[in-house]
């Protein structure tokens, strides 16, 4: 099989074979060309010492950042490439990062140190592939395994549990049986590693095609960093409008929704405020009154603990409050809600509506899932028409009240927000005559 390797990556890897050194691309960048995908990233690996690299490129430019574990980016027609000499790895003391690297002519020894066989692959400048873990037979079956003993790959970065996770949520593939029983054993782990580094592979996690998949198989280890979310998990929901326990409903509600961040994350955190807000009637039915407010202060809390950025959480936080307000789908409804939340988070908040009653029971939902493409389709509608939603849409503004003669200070508020409700109800234009009428005759 002829691969397609960028011209800068060959020069590297020629330059390196023709100082008699072996070179192969590695990692990501194989595991992509052997799935028929294109790398965004070329790593290159080399028998070469550091100085020997630096030598084999001198008069290019070259970054030394990575120069104590063995890695020199070269930089080949404005594009860098990371070469990392052959290495192995002292003990993890912080089970984080290993105390030490040592510089080794073995590519097996370097390729055995890798977390995943399909990561564990070399591949030369025609094509041929070193892989004695057997990783290509581990992409072609779609399959996620460990190099060597699973236990011990996790124990040596906690961070791996999550990216295993994350590998089987975006590439669609299974987690092997000994890897995934490691995962359960060792999710532990995930204590050692910084907020910022679970952060980064649970966004690429919910993401994923299957990340509904890894969510219903994997809960034990998301409640490792998110301790809330252990009595939603176990949550029964005696409920007409529910036909799945909490977990299985907010899996359902995540796989519903568009592969958007804000969105993913509001589905997995919007009913987390379930159990606290349990109760029974006396005819055996769950109620959980109140529960989008106690939902968005946890969600805002966990977010933070992940170091969510302001945006984010914000926008997660607002999504989760609003998540089970009713709108009457009327287009005066419509308007001031577009008002009061901005075009962008209303839309959202739909999406949000719609993913939530795809996890709840459908004959039930039918006709409220409907109603919500209408209200969609009038929400488009008034935007695309320019319709007034909003103070600023308001035909008349800040200095047009005070040229009529109130003093500037919240009065000039207050009259343009009665102004706007009036538009908003239906019962003046937002034309600037009637407008600035109103205000004089006030």
């Amino acid at each position: 099989m002829k691969f397609e390797i960028p011209s800068g990556a060959q020069k590297i890897l020629q330059t390196l074979t023709d100082a008699g050194y072996e070179a192969y691309l590695v990692g990501g960048c194989v595991r992509d060309l052997l799935r028929g995908v294109e790398p965004h990233d070329w790593d290159i690996c080399t028998s070469a010492r550091p100085e020997e690299t630096e030598d084999c490129f001198a008069g290019q430019r070259i970054i030394e950042t990575g120069l104590k574990h063995g890695t020199v980016t070269v930089l080949e027609g404005g594009e860098p490439y990371e070469v990392t000499t052959y290495r192995t790895e002292g003990p993890y003391s912080d089970s984080r990062r290993p105390d030490y690297v040592e510089f080794v002519s073995s590519l097996e020894a370097d390729l055995a140190r890798r977390d995943f066989t399909m990561n564990a692959v070399a591949m030369d400048l025609e094509g041929n592939l070193r892989d004695p873990f057997s990783g290509a037979e581990d992409i072609k079956a779609g399959r996620i395994r460990c190099v060597g003993e699973p236990a011990c790959r996790f124990q040596e970065d906690g961070l791996r549990v999550m990216r295993a996770l994350r590998f089987a949520a975006v590439l669609g593939y299974g987690i092997e049986e000994r890897t995934a029983q490691a995962i359960h054993e060792n999710r532990h782990m995930l204590r050692y590693v910084a907020a910022e580094r679970i952060h980064v592979e649970l966004c690429k996690l919910l993401a994923g095609e299957k990340a509904g998949n890894i969510l219903r198989q994997y809960p034990d280890v998301l409640c490792q960093f998110w301790p809330q979310l252990e009595p939603l998990v176990t949550l029964e929901q005696n409920n007409p409008w529910h036909c799945w326990d909490g977990w299985e409903h907010t899996v359902h509600a995540v796989e519903a929704a568009p592969a958007d961040l804000v969105l993913r994350l509001t589905m997995l955190l919007h009913d987390i405020g379930k159990p606290a807000c349990k109760s029974t009637d006396e005819n055996g039915i769950d109620h959980f009154y109140g529960h989008p407010a106690v939902s968005a202060k946890l969600a805002d809390e966990m977010l933070r603990n992940l170091k969510f950025d302001n945006k984010t959480r914000e926008r997660v936080v607002t999504l989760v409050g609003y998540h089970d307000v009713q709108i009457p789908n009327r287009e005066r409804s419509v308007r001031k809600w577009l008002g009061r939340l901005g075009p962008e988070t209303f839309f959202q908040l739909l999406e949000v509506k719609r993913a939530d009653g795809m996890g709840q029971s459908y004959e039930l939902v039918q006709d409220r899932l409907a109603k919500l493409e209408e209200m969609k389709a009038k929400a488009e509608e008034i935007v695309t028409q320019g319709q007034c939603f909003s103070l600023k849409d308001l035909n008349v503004n800040g200095q047009d009240v005070i040229a009529a003669g109130i003093a500037p200070g919240p009065e000039v508020g207050r009259v343009l927000n009665r102004l706007l409700e009036q538009v908003l109800n239906g019962e003046i234009p937002n034309e600037r005559k009637v407008l600035l009428n109103l205000i004089r005759l006030r």
